[in-house]
């Protein structure tokens, strides 16, 4: 009988971050999946990041995962979205080939050390005294582990709907988890269905791509992991087009046949990226929608139309298909599906991804109530790197609010359990100016040095990137008349004195590369942490205002309150309150303030009583 620290079951993108996070960790680990050549693929969209997405891909990329270097060697096209705005809401997104992706995850997992992968079914979780012992496959092979990884994905329980078509599966043409799904059920745990869509995949050489509006990829040399040194594939131009009334006609026509509206999917699906029949329902003002076509890699002619996700008959997509500019004689090659599953109430988690109810047990991914693979990715990453910390006595990396997308999903996750699925939205942070795209690295990688599961390649590369950040500092710090910088075309006053290069950098007009003849060759060595530290310099007094809000949220978090806490011997606090704070078991002050709910005074009652309790 094999045995391992950690055991993580599913090969999607939560499944490979536990995994090699539990690895690198130093854990024994396995990663359990169906079928081992399906590792890293990618069910529904070929893309990576994007808004708030893209911030979770730079997170889990700075804690050395996997998905961000993955993107990089898929990357057919790259684009920075939001660039109107500010750059703590810029998003980087990637158009990946999917078989160049998940050949960059496949041989990430193949290197990584400490990881065996076996390949079969998770038939069943194996118990000892209510805690988790291991793992039974289908065929009767026993794993023993005391920390498993859940990451099944829409697989547990999953049911494909087209139409009046039904299918059992996570993905078109695979199985589903059906015996571990009852025997969570059987459990007694929170658990509930929830339901996402792909769209149909057209065959590029039948769309008229002269008629349509290009998009090409940015030319700025950005990458999604400062790993990747340069860009390694040719970029390829997507095209938009739009839906129309026409087909908005065929839809209304055959509402009665979608599974959404029959009756058949009674779950809810995520809000922000609903069904072509759901938008035509509730917006039917509208005359149009968007759709952005996306090839799918270089060596194939799949196109995914980006914005008709759909759960409708074959020969209704072929009709909406073709009423679309373009796309007059678009072939379907696979036709769109909709996907219901099981999930878990997040609110059965702790902190750390962990089932309150069943120790040893951890949740990361869609079966959390999440969509999305970076909002996978991220908890994957989170959930092996604790599962292994426990397994071997050491701390994983601190995240909370205040440093991380990351933190900010698991929290709203565990906190206030989910409706829909949980889409990482920019809104959703409060300290955006900190927890820009473009400084995870800063914010991250030293906490995963610290915690020791970042390899040695990051490593080297980390020591090499904070020589260069003390070199910036020197010069920032260096003082410069306004005299000097007018003389030389700056759009500064002249009687304004004399700042350090970092004050000045705050001025309309002054960038880094305008302050060229007073840093040297420091931008040159890496024009990335150079803009990122002209960025820290600009909203330094905004940074600074946001510092007495996070000494008191650090405050917040040191005071704790225990599973078991009290809240029903809380003088003022309602029968609706206690309720909600005792599903939700926040382990801190700073926690239960974000219980949905709970008001000012209820919090100053409850800092009382845990005051006394922690005195006492």
């Amino acid at each position: 009988m094999q045995s391992f620290d950690v055991l993580v079951i599913g090969g999607g993108h939560a499944g490979v971050e536990a995994a090699c996070a539990a690895a690198r960790m130093g854990a024994r680990t396995a990663l359990v999946s169906f079928d081992l050549s399906a590792i890293g693929a990618m069910s529904c969209n070929p893309a990576i990041g994007g808004l708030g997405k893209g911030h979770l891909v730079r997170e889990v990329d700075a804690l050395d995962g996997v998905i961000g270097r993955a993107a990089d060697a898929g990357a057919i096209h790259y684009r920075m979205l939001n660039r109107s705005k500010g750059s703590a809401v810029w998003g980087p997104r990637v158009q990946a080939d999917r078989v160049r992706f998940k050949a960059a995850v496949q041989a990430a997992v193949a290197a990584q050390a400490g990881l065996t992968l076996v390949q079969g079914e998770a038939a069943a979780l194996v118990l000892k005294g209510g805690a988790v012992a291991g793992l039974e496959l289908a065929d009767g092979t026993v794993l023993k582990a005391q920390r498993v990884v859940l990451c099944t994905g829409t697989f547990l329980g999953g049911i494909l709907f087209r139409g009046e078509e039904r299918f059992e599966g996570g993905r078109i043409g695979e199985n589903a988890a059906h015996r571990l799904a009852q025997q969570l059920r059987g459990a007694d745990l929170p658990m509930a269905r929830l339901k996402t869509g792909t769209p149909p995949r057209l065959d590029g050489r039948t769309i008229d791509w002269a008629v349509l509006e290009e998009q090409p990829s940015d030319g700025e040399a950005w990458t999604m992991s400062p790993l990747t040194a340069a860009r390694v594939n040719p970029q390829v131009f997507c095209a938009i087009t739009r839906t129309t009334q026409a087909g908005h006609d065929a839809i209304r026509a055959n509402l009665h046949r979608s599974p959404l509206f029959s009756g058949a999917i009674a779950a809810a699906g995520p809000r922000y990226c609903p069904s072509i029949e759901d938008k035509i329902h509730r917006f039917g003002d509208r005359e149009g929608h968007q759709v952005f076509l996306e090839p799918e890699g270089l060596d194939t002619h799949l196109v995914y139309p980006n914005g008709i996700s759909t759960s409708l008959p074959v020969d209704v997509q072929e009709e909406v298909v073709r009423t679309m500019p373009g796309c007059g004689r678009a072939v379907i090659v696979q036709p769109g599906y909709a996907v219901e599953y099981d999930h878990i109430d997040p609110r059965a988690l702790t902190p750390d991804l962990q089932v309150r109810a069943i120790p040893g047990l951890y949740c990361a991914g869609q079966i959390n109530g999440t969509t999305g693979y970076e909002e996978a990715a991220a908890q994957g990453l989170v959930a092996g790197l604790e599962a292994a910390a426990a397994a071997l006595g050491k701390e994983a990396p601190r995240l909370d609010r205040a440093n991380s997308y990351i933190a900010v999903m698991v929290d709203d996750l565990t906190l206030q359990g989910v409706t829909e699925p949980y889409r990482m939205l920019t809104a959703r942070a409060e300290y955006r100016l900190r927890l820009r795209a473009n400084n995870a690295a800063t914010r991250l990688t030293g906490l995963g040095i610290e915690a020791g599961c970042i390899g040695a390649e990051r490593g080297a590369w980390w020591e090499r990137r904070e020589d260069l950040r003390a070199m910036f500092h020197v010069k920032h710090s260096e003082k410069v008349h306004s005299r000097e910088l007018a003389d030389r075309g700056l759009p500064v006053r002249r009687d304004h004195g004399e700042k350090t290069l970092a004050e000045w950098l705050r001025y309309d007009g002054v960038t880094p590369e305008a302050l060229a003849p007073w840093l040297g060759d420091a931008t040159a060595l890496d024009p990335l942490l150079a803009e990122e530290m002209a960025e820290d310099a600009a909203y330094a007094p905004y940074l600074a205002r946001q510092d007495a809000e996070l000494r008191d949220l650090r405050a917040s978090e040191a005071l704790p309150l225990p599973a078991d806490f009290p809240y029903g011997e809380v003088p003022g606090l309602s029968n609706e309150m206690v309720e909600r704070l005792t599903r939700a078991a926040p382990g801190t002050l700073a926690a239960a303030g974000r219980v949905p709910g709970v008001t000012p005074a209820a919090l100053s009652a409850l800092l009382v009583h845990a005051r006394r309790r922690l005195a006492a």
